[in-house]
Order: structure tokens, then sequence, then C-alpha cells
């Protein structure tokens, strides 16, 4: 009998033991970066840069240093690692002008261990053919991570994504992919969020479907089909703008059963994990600044968060020995295959500066030298002095476009490379890599509509829409009504003079806009958010509506056939080529009207009525008739029901 019961009790106790109740808690790391944007070397600036060297410049990112930390993060750990990217890998430095025939970004990625990424607006710079060429690169001798995408929608009449579609129906690019890690079943997943889509004009006719609906069937087969103990969401949407109301954020609430969100798009530095419901959200800043370290306890009681740190990529890390090899033959490279053309080298310094030019959400230095030296370039290709029609008079950049500063650094010195990261993005019309130079015309009244963007659009959409400009100065009231808060506008007439210019609707007097083709392209997408209030529509010299943005752009020369595309890159650098070498080493100085700002975007925030009223248009007298007819419709309620239960005095 007491031999039985110690049988039993064997075969109960083992029996426990090998079920769930009593199963081994398992660990996983999960390393991740996003928005990477083709900064392969640290930066601000890249002549700084010593990657095999610490402890000698200020310089931050940095892929040989990521890839050290992502190999020191993977020793440290008994149990297993993941290492996912949540999209923007491209675009953002000379690097991405070799991406298509060189895929270098996905390679190097490859090479330093990332084993999923997603894509992200910017993949779609180059247009759904240039992304499939770049993909084709990359997987033609197996030399990238996977890519996961659930939402790409592609059109059947257009053939423009057909070569793309091709390369999803391959699965080279994936709605979802499954790993094992140590016993953990790992379902890995990627969307573009709905502002992504949106910045992503050239996407077209690509497009991307709703997030939600596209995670709830995802979780749901993820589940169900494949029976994973872990689902990971790689979400181009981000945290931008109120972080509780951001698209990851309402992902997170709105769709059970997601274990982990890696975030990208919004360029958020989140230095602690954010926990939604049973969701851990991340992401880890951009440019390659940052990396997040994220580990994970899976049991009975499902994924928890065990610990996390966001690694700052600075001096103090060693770069990869390795990876550093590779990023110097790359720059060789471009070099001989991009730069040796125009007579330009990788670190070739143009320039010097004693101070930084930065960008924010005001006027910044930098966005006046980029749009100052948009106007100067196509002047010099387009202005007939006995032509006065054809000068540009105007010229505008965003912050969205203008990517990264200029600091002075180390030596002061300034690269072709560090002025290229300024304004690197996009492709042309004629496939030639970077935005193409337009030049149109518009009415004065449809200026200040452009000018309120900066004002209205920027707040309500982000900081991307912050417009620069040059060749206006402007003043504002952010107390106004929406849409009319510019209430003076005077436009350049000889350089440092300036006149009032007529906004007014029966001005009809065309003045010629240049701008990148990117930012152009958003006129129609302002137009359509703000239901036609600040519709713009480019013209040319005789009023004629420009349909087809190529009709609009700069041809640097006529004698030859076809439009020979102007580059706003090679503008600026040609610009700030002109400046005085005051000092006769040889290098032009960055003259000191940039070191601050220069009055063009002036705001003077006043309550006072005069100031909210003046040249007001009929957005603020709609809306103050709306304001006074109310209030007389609550003052005449108000009276009725004081009329109606006042108490009755009996005579």
């Amino acid at each position: 009998m007491k031999s039985h019961l110690i049988l039993c009790s064997s075969v109960l106790i083992m029996a426990l033991l090998a079920s769930p109740l009593w199963a081994a808690e398992k660990r996983l790391t999960i390393i991740h970066t996003n928005d990477l944007h083709s900064q392969l070397l640290g930066h601000s600036p890249n002549i700084d840069y010593t990657p095999l060297i610490t402890g000698d410049d200020t310089t931050v990112g940095g892929w040989a240093r990521i890839a050290t930390v992502i190999e020191a993060e993977k020793k440290s750990r008994d149990n297993p690692t993941l290492v996912l990217d949540a999209g923007d890998f491209l675009m953002g430095s000379l690097f991405h002008m070799v991406s298509r025939e060189e895929a270098i970004e996905l390679k190097l990625m490859k090479e330093m261990g990332y084993e999923v990424t997603t894509l992200g607006n910017h993949e779609f710079d180059l247009r759904p053919n240039g992304l499939a060429r770049i993909l084709t690169s990359a997987v033609a001798d197996d030399r990238a991570p996977e890519i996961v995408l659930s939402n790409a929608i592609f059109n059947d009449e257009d053939e423009d994504d057909d070569t793309l579609e091709e390369l999803f129906k391959k699965r080279i690019v994936k709605p979802y992919t499954i790993l094992e890690k140590n016993g953990i079943k790992i379902g890995i997943f990627g969307l573009m969020g709905a502002d992504a889509a949106e910045k992503a004009p050239f996407a077209s006719p690509v497009e991307f479907g709703d997030i939600y609906e596209l995670s709830r069937s995802m979780v749901s087969l993820l589940k169900e089909k494949e029976h994973v103990d872990l689902i990971i969401l790689l979400s181009h949407s981000g945290l931008g703008g109120d972080l509780d109301s951001s698209e990851d954020m309402t992902l997170a609430r709105q769709v059970p059963g997601i274990d982990v969100i890696i975030s990208g798009h919004s360029h958020t530095k989140l230095v602690q994990p954010v926990e939604v419901n049973d969701t851990i959200v991340v992401q880890a800043s951009a440019n390659g600044t940052h990396v997040g370290v994220l580990d994970l306890k899976i049991g009975d009681s499902g994924v928890q968060l065990d610990a996390y740190k966001l690694v700052e990529i600075t001096d103090e890390i060693p770069g990869h020995a390795g990876i550093s090899r590779l990023i110097d033959q790359y720059v060789r490279f471009i070099d001989e295959n991009v730069l040796k053309a125009v007579g330009l080298r990788f670190y070739q310094v143009i320039a010097q500066t004693d101070f930084d030019l930065t960008m924010g959400l005001e006027e910044s230095n930098l966005g006046n030298l980029v749009t100052d030296s948009i106007r100067w370039y196509l002047n010099g290709i387009e202005y007939d002095k006995d032509d006065p029609l054809s000068k540009v008079r105007v010229a505008v950049g965003s912050n969205g476009a203008i990517r990264s500063p200029i600091l002075k650094g180390k030596t002061g010195r300034i690269t072709v490379s560090d002025l290229f990261n300024s304004v690197p993005l996009g492709v042309g019309w004629d496939d030639s890599m970077a935005y193409p130079l337009v030049s149109f015309y518009i009415y004065p009244f449809e200026i200040k509509k452009a000018l309120e963007v900066l004002t209205t659009i920027a707040g309500l959409k982000g900081e991307d829409y912050f417009l620069q400009i040059s060749g206006l100065k402007f003043k504002y009231n952010p107390y106004r009504m929406l849409f009319d808060r510019v209430t003076d506008i005077w436009i350049e007439e000889d350089p440092g003079t300036y006149a009032p210019l007529d906004y007014s609707g029966s001005s009809t007097t065309l003045i010629k806009v240049a701008a990148n083709i990117y930012n152009t392209a958003f006129l129609k997408i302002v137009g359509d958010y703000t239901f036609g209030i600040l519709n713009i529509i480019p013209k040319d010299r005789s009023g004629r509506a420009i349909n087809d943005l190529a009709e609009a752009r700069v041809d640097a020369d006529k004698t030859r056939a076809g439009i020979q595309e102007v580059k706003e890159w090679k503008g600026l650098i040609e610009y700030v080529m002109t400046f005085e070498d005051s000092n006769g080493d040889g290098l032009p100085e960055i003259p000191e009207r940039y070191r601050y700002k220069q009055g063009r975007i002036m705001k003077e925030a006043s309550l006072n009525p005069i100031s909210l009223l003046v040249r007001a248009d009929y957005i603020t007298w709609f809306a103050l008739v709306v304001i006074v007819l109310m209030a007389g419709l609550l003052a005449l309620v108000t009276y009725f029901i004081f009329r109606l239960f006042r108490p009755r005095v009996r005579t």
C-alpha cells in the first residue's frame, strides 16, 4: 500500500511538472531601432566621426557603433535575442543615392544582425518601381533581413506598381513572418499608419489599408492559425503629437492581443516603454542616435516587461571594425559612381562656420539658408533681366524636407556630405536621384494661403508642415481664427528691401515661386485637408493651371532634348561656395547674417480686438457672425427661461 502511494505521488508530481501550469518561464530580448534614414555615419558633422576611436568627438549615431551595441547585448545574455527595425531605414544621406543598385542599407542591416524590418513612408520616396529595384538588389544574394508589411494595397488598373506587387506575391515582402526562439513561437507583422501614408505621395498608385482593421485580422490569424506565443507589430505609424491619442497608442487600446509594438515614424525618444492594457509600446528616437533593448518574460501569465534601456549611440561606444570597413568601401563607391561626375567628393570641405545651423518650429537659420539657395540657384538659370516676370520672387521649404542640421563640430568645416544631408530626399521624374526643383506662378492671395499652412496646419498636423521662406516677411497672430492668422506680408524688391504685398482677392499679379517637387505635391493634400479653404493652384506665366507638376520642373539646359532636372542639393552646395573667404584660407565662410533669425516670420500674439479683426477675411467674419448669432440665441433662451420660471407676485 505504501509503495502504491509513493508511485501515485510520483506520477502526479511528474504530470504537474509537465503541465503548462508548471512550465518554466522563458525570456526574450528585443533589440530595436526605427527611422535609421541611411545615416550610416556618426553626425554631425560626418568629418568628425572616428568610429574606431573613442573619446575624441561629439558625433552621435553611426551604424558601426550600433553593430557594437547589438553584438554586446547578445553576448551579455543567455536568453535568445531578436533584432528588429520599424521602417524608414532609407533616405537621409549620400548612401541612399545608390540604394537602387546596391541596397546598402538592407545589406548592412543583415550584416549587423537585423532579422526583420518593415517599410516606412520614405522607402516609397523612389516610387514603387524604385523600391522594387532596391528589394531586388538586396535579396539577389540573400543579404537582407526579412521584410513585413500587411496593409499595402495595389492598383489592378495601374501598371506603375506592378513590379513591386510581384515582389509581394513572391513573398520577398510578407504580410507577416514566424520565428522561433528557444521554443518561443513569435509572429511579427508590419503596418504603415495613416500619417505616414499621407507623407508618402510618391507611393501612388499603392495605397495603405486601415491599420485597426488589418491589426485585428493579423492578431486573429497569428493566434488561431499559427498558434504563436508572442505577437510583435513593427508599426510605422508613430507616437507623434499628443502621445495618448497617437496612432500607435490608439492601436494598442483598440486592438487586444498585440504583445509588443515597435513604433516608428514620429522620431519619438521614448525613454521607458508605455504599457497600454497588455501591450508594450516602444520607440527609439531616429537617425541611429539610440537603440532600444527590451527584456521580456514569457510564461503562463502572458508576456511581461522585465527590463528596458535606451542606449544612446555616442563616441563612448567603439565602432564595429568590420561594419566600419564596409561603410568606408561604400564611401569610395559613392565618390566614384555619384560625385565624380559633378566634380565633388564625399568628404570634400566646401565651407566653414563658427556657428550651428539648425531647425525648429520657428524661422530657422538653416531654413533661411536652404530657401535662399533655391531662389539664388533658379534665378541663375531662369531669370532674364529683360523679363521681370521670369524672376523667382519667393522660395519655400518645409521642416519635413530639411532633414539634418549643419553643426560646426570640432573644426567648423562643412563637407559635401553634410550639406547633402540637409536636403537629401527623393527622386526625379527622369528617374535620377533627389527631388528636382520646380517653379510656377501663384496669386498674392495664394501666398497668404501658403503662409497659413505654417500658422495653422503645422499646429494641427505636425512640425513637418512648418514652412521656411525666402523673399518674404510676414506677421501673424496665433489667437486669430484658423486659416486667417496672417496680418501683414512684405515681399523683397531689392536685396534687403521689402515692400508691402497686396494680397487682397482683387490683386491678380502673378508671382513666381520655387520649391522642391515634394513640397509642391503637398499643395493638393493641404487643399483637400482644409476643404478647399487653403487650395493653391500652380500656374504657368499666362495664368493657366498646371495639372501635372512635371511640367513645372526647371530645365538646366534648354539646348538639350528633354528636361535636365535641377537638384536642390546641388544648388545648396553651389550657393555656399559663392560665400566670401574673409580670412584667405581658401574656404568660404557662412555669412554672419545666417547666425540669427532675420525677421522673416514674426509671431505677434495679441487678444486686442483690432489685432484680431484687422484685414480679416471671410473666415473670420463668418465665424464672428456665428458667434454673435449664438450669443444672441443664448441670451434669448435665457430670457425666456427666466420669464417662464420667475416667481409670480400675487396682488
